[in-house]
């Protein structure tokens, strides 16, 4: 028996590591693993396996679509992201989400409800994956876990969770997207181990950048960490963004309701809220959008909406300093955006439903991904399968 390295039989036979972990799993091939980690393979009993067995051979050779997970999928930005790159050629075969109410969203939309604790999945039951989706939490390590690997240690950080479903599953690519200073957190001990666990351990690539959301057709100053990475040795380079974007003018709804309108005495709470830290030097405080200019980062929480206010037309029973109720609106016409307006500055269609209150609608937009900048980094990733 004659056996020969992993990289001569991609190249006489043109199959993935991939499709060779795939024939491994199935016990039907002779093997042995090398002592740097590799594999080394009797030739012809490769091309015999595949030759002899047509429905291997056509899911081998030939790739038309693409199976993904959506891991921690929210309301599912991502996954729209990528459905409007790759059209019909993707399917999503496991999806998972904690939050009840994101999940309402989630069904509402896809039709499925993603809900499950994926520290509680098997990785071998879930469905065979092509490509892996996650906007997973960013979350410090421990210096034990990390040294003692991930099967064993740190088991409370759900990137693990990841990990292990990528050993497992060996998908062509993944998709993943944290905080903007992800890099940085925890004095970049977690960006360095996560990198290190995907190439060193799992054998993928690792490519890493911040990419804001105005450069991409969003009305918003929103930067995130994407990370993209590959099972075979490819090249890639995420999407050049421009400056081309709507403002926050071009997104605004008309005629919206009295009480997306602060009271008169919230906003005088307001200002003197911002007096006190423009005392201090500080720059916190409420803060009215340029209509001709992009929103602010929306985040979860109520600075979030007042960092983003507008100025509208004022309602008519709005505080008009005769001694009116100070509850009523404010005078001079600020108002929160509306959930719809935060779908829109996120990238999301109109024909997105929102389905929940609006005080959980806020939060999930603010925790969601921008549609657009998930869309043109899948087209970058499914140019580097179709070519390989």
């Amino acid at each position: 028996m004659g056996l020969v390295k992993e990289k001569k039989v991609i190249a006489e036979t043109g199959i993935t590591r991939r499709n060779l972990a795939i024939l491994r799993r199935k016990g039907d091939i002779i093997y042995m693993a090398s002592s740097n980690g590799t594999y080394l393979y009797d030739l012809d009993d490769i091309i015999n396996a595949v030759e002899n067995d047509p429905e291997l051979k056509e899911k081998i050779w030939c790739k038309d679509s693409y199976r993904c997970a959506d891991l921690f999928a929210g309301i599912g930005g991502i996954r729209l992201g990528i459905k409007q790159a790759f059209g019909e050629q993707v399917e999503f075969v496991y999806a998972n989400e904690i939050d009840k109410r994101a999940c309402e969203t989630y069904k509402e939309n896809f039709g499925e409800s993603p809900y499950g604790d994926i520290t509680k999945d098997d990785p071998a039951d879930i469905p065979d994956l092509d490509i892996i989706l996650g906007g997973f939490p960013c979350q410090p390590f421990s210096i034990a876990g990390h040294k003692n690997g991930f099967d064993d240690e740190d088991r409370g950080n759900l990137f693990f969770n990841i990990a292990k479903i990528i050993e497992e599953k060996q998908p062509l690519a993944y998709l993943l997207e944290n905080v903007k200073h992800f890099k940085h957190h925890d004095k970049g001990k977690t960006f360095e181990i996560v990198k290190n666990t995907i190439t060193d351990k799992l054998g993928y690539s690792f490519n890493a950048k911040v990419i804001d959301a105005r450069e991409f057709g969003v009305p918003q100053k929103r930067k995130r960490t994407f990370m993209v990475g590959f099972k075979e040795d490819v090249t890639f380079e995420f999407p050049s963004g421009s400056n081309n974007h709507p403002s926050v003018g071009d997104i605004l709804q008309s005629d919206v309701e009295d009480h997306y309108y602060i009271s008169q005495q919230y906003l005088n709470t307001l200002k003197k809220h911002k007096k006190r830290h423009k005392e201090k030097g500080h720059g916190f405080g409420y803060q009215v959008l340029d209509k001709n200019d992009v929103a602010n980062t929306l985040v979860v929480g109520g600075m979030g909406l007042e960092r983003n206010m507008i100025e509208d037309k004022i309602p008519d029973d709005s505080y008009n300093n005769k001694g009116d109720d100070l509850s009523k609106p404010n005078k001079e016409g600020l108002r929160k955006l509306t959930p719809r307006e935060c779908a829109r500055i996120q990238g999301f269609p109109d024909d997105f439903k929102i389905p929940v209150p609006k005080t959980v609608a806020y939060k999930q937009f603010g925790n969601t991904v921008p549609v657009p900048v998930i869309k043109n980094i899948a087209e970058k990733i499914k140019k580097i399968l179709k070519e390989n």
